[in-house]
């Protein structure tokens, strides 16, 4: 049997890397996914994939850091497949980066609404749906930098991230009780778009890859799996963790 089979997920970020992999991992284990990002077209072809296999999935464009837009996709679930079980907010950015005393306000604030209050949102509006159910696994994409690793040049994007982590360990004692489970995960260097502003020449590559105990990046869909074990019966009892899916990075000194 499918471990998602009668599960209805809300993915966010859903256009490429672990939003994408994720959306089509949860499709193949049964789950109806509504997959949300700014680009249109992109969610578009994934929902095309995803329909070629099976699966069921509906795309809905838009900015996270709208509050209307997350209650819409909310309501879409909803109207669509009868509820929602599970919620993956993972759309992030980068930010601004560069020296600190460099970073515009406006870049730091980027990396805040997007982060940080796009995961609230998400949350928000992902929370009272699940009640509704009894039940329901949220799940955030944090990090580990500004976690277990200060990189420099990374202000905006740690302290936003880290803050997400705050944000699931309030809502797991919240809503614990109420059967609903909320988790992070902790993805490591990962090959996605998003991460070819921090590894644009092969020399920043390898010492990225070096950085790591397996001496390698991830691949998003070896990322997707762990958010499918924390969306799953399988982690029942699990809620409260910033799991880290990092390769070794937060250990390794060779």
């Amino acid at each position: 049997m499918k471990i998602l089979s009668g599960k209805t997920a809300v993915i966010t970020g859903a256009s490429s890397g672990i939003g994408y992999e994720t959306a089509k991992l949860f499709a193949a284990e049964g789950a109806n996914v509504i997959v949300a990002a700014r680009r249109q077209h992109e969610l578009d072809k994934l929902v095309e994939e995803i329909s070629a296999t099976g699966g069921k999935a509906v795309a809905l464009s838009g900015n996270v850091a709208d509050e209307a837009y997350a209650k819409a996709l909310v309501e879409l679930a909803e109207t669509t497949f009868g509820g929602l079980d599970i919620g993956f907010n993972n759309a992030g950015t980068n930010g601004e980066m560069g020296p600190t005393s460099e970073v515009s306000l406006e870049g730091w604030q980027e990396a805040l609404n997007v982060n940080l209050t796009g995961a609230f949102l998400g949350a928000k509006y992902q929370i009272t749906a699940m009640q509704k159910r009894g039940a329901g696994s949220l799940i955030f994409t944090s990090t580990f930098v500004g976690h277990t690793a200060g990189m420099p040049g990374t202000a905006a994007y740690a302290a936003s991230k880290a803050g997400v982590i705050g944000l699931m360990k309030t809502l797991a004692a919240e809503l614990g009780p109420q059967g609903i489970r909320v988790n992070a995960i902790l993805p490591g260097g990962t090959a996605t778009t998003m991460a070819e502003a921090w590894v644009d020449t092969p020399e920043k590559l390898a010492f990225v890859e070096g950085l790591h105990a397996l001496k390698r990046r991830a691949l998003p869909a070896e990322i997707a799996r762990s958010v499918l074990y924390l969306a799953s019966d399988d982690s029942s009892f699990t809620t409260g963790t910033a799991m880290l899916v990092d390769g070794g990075v937060s250990i390794n000194r060779t």
